[in-house]
C-alpha cells in the first residue's frame, strides 16, 4: 500500500533558511529548464512554431536561474547548498514523462500547467518567509513572471487545437480537478484493488466460506480506503503543490480505494461458493486491466508498461492469496 505519511528524510518548507531557498530555486529552475528544452525537442519536427514557445521558456528559465546565483553569490558565496525539491516537504513529485518517446498535446498541457502553478507559489510562499528586502524583490518578481507562463501555455494549446476559442477559466478549473481529484482517485482506485487481492482469495480459500471471505474484504477495503485517505490529506496542504484541498483529496483517495477493494470482495455475497469466487476472478481480470487502460491514460504511462505493472503484479498478488489460502 502507498505511505506518504511521514515522508521520512525530508525537510519542511517553513524550516529552509535564505541560503536554503535560494539553492532550491536555483535547482528547480534548472530542472524546469531542461523540461522545457525537452519539450521543444519533442515537438520541434511536427510543431516547429510551438517547440519555440518552449525555447523562449527556457531561455526565460534561465534567466531566472541565472539572477538567482547572482543574489546567491552576493549574499553566500561561490558553494550551493545541494538541495533539491525531493529533499522538501510538500513538492509534486514529477514523472519523468519528458523522456517518453510519445507525448499527447494533453499530456504536454498539463504538466505545463502544474510545473508554472507550482512555481508560482513556491515564490511566493517563500517570499514571506525572509525579511532581507532585496531577496523577497527577487522572489516576488519571479513569482510573477512565473504566473505569464500560464498566458504563454495558453498560446500552445491555440496553436495545436486551431481557432476554436476555448474558456481559460474553465480550462483552468479542469486541469484543478485533474490535480484535487482525478490522480488520487486513480492512485486510491490502484491501490485498492491491488493491495486488497491476496487477503480477499487468501481467507475464500482458506476458509471456504463466501460470508466471511465477504467480511474480511468489505474490513481490507474499508480499511485501506481510511489509510489511503489519511495518507493523501497528510502528504502536503497544497500550498506549493497547488493541488487543492488535501480534505477533498483524501475523500477522493479514500473513496476510490474502498471502491477498488470492495469490487472484487461483493460476489462472495452469493453463497454459493464456486460462483462467487469465478464471479470475483472474471471481476479482478477486468479491474486490472482498466487500471492499467486509465494508468496508461491518465497517468501518461506507456499502456504495455501499465499492463505489465498493473496486470502482472496484481495477477501475481492474486496468485499468492490463492496459494496462501490453500496451505
Amino acid at each position: 500500500m502507498i505511505n506518504r505519511f511521514l515522508e521520512p528524510g525530508k525537510r519542511d518548507f517553513s524550516s529552509l533558511n535564505a541560503a536554503e531557498i535560494l539553492s532550491l530555486a536555483i535547482s528547480a529552475e534548472e530542472e524546469d529548464g531542461r523540461i522545457y528544452m525537452a519539450y521543444a525537442d519533442k515537438i520541434r519536427d511536427k510543431y516547429p512554431a510551438s517547440a519555440k514557445i518552449f525555447d523562449a521558456m527556457a531561455k526565460e528559465e534561465d534567466g531566472h536561474r541565472r539572477r538567482l546565483l547572482d543574489l546567491y553569490k552576493e549574499q553566500f558565496g561561490d558553494r550551493l547548498i545541494p538541495i533539491k525539491r525531493e529533499h522538501v516537504r510538500g513538492f509534486l513529485s514529477r514523472k519523468p514523462v519528458w523522456l517518453m518517446k510519445e507525448l499527447s498535446i494533453d499530456t504536454i498541457r498539463q504538466q505545463v500547467w502544474e510545473m508554472e502553478q507550482s512555481a508560482f507559489r513556491f515564490y511566493t510562499e517563500a517570499a514571506k518567509q525572509t525579511t532581507d528586502v532585496k531577496l523577497r524583490k527577487l522572489l516576488g518578481d519571479l513569482a510573477m513572471e512565473e504566473s505569464k507562463h500560464g498566458e504563454q501555455a495558453s498560446r500552445l494549446e491555440q496553436k495545436f487545437l486551431g481557432e476554436t476559442e476555448r474558456d481559460e477559466e474553465a480550462s483552468q478549473k479542469h486541469r484543478q480537478f485533474v490535480l484535487t481529484f482525478v490522480q488520487p482517485g486513480l492512485a486510491g482506485l490502484m491501490d485498492g484493488s491491488v493491495s486488497t487481492l491476496a487477503p480477499v482469495f487468501a481467507a475464500a480459500f482458506a476458509t471456504g466460506s463466501t460470508w466471511q471471505t465477504f467480511l474480511v474484504g468489505l474490513a481490507a477495503a474499508v480499511g485501506a480506503g481510511i489509510s489511503m485517505g489519511f495518507t493523501e490529506a497528510a502528504s502536503d496542504d497544497g500550498k506549493l503543490t497547488g493541488r487543492g484541498s488535501p480534505l477533498k483529496r483524501g475523500f477522493a483517495a479514500g473513496i476510490m480505494t474502498t471502491i477498488g477493494g470492495l469490487g472484487h470482495a461483493l460476489p462472495y455475497l452469493i453463497t454459493d461458493f464456486w460462483t462467487a469466487t469465478s464471479l470475483a476472478i472474471v471481476i479482478v481480470l477486468i479491474e486490472l486491466w482498466a487500471i492499467a487502460f486509465i494508468q496508461s491514460k491518465y497517468m501518461s504511462t506507456p499502456f504495455w508498461r501499465a499492463v505489465m505493472q498493473v496486470v502482472l503484479g496484481g495477477s501475481l498478488v492474486f496468485a499468492a492469496g490463492i496459494i496462501i489460502g490453500s496451505a
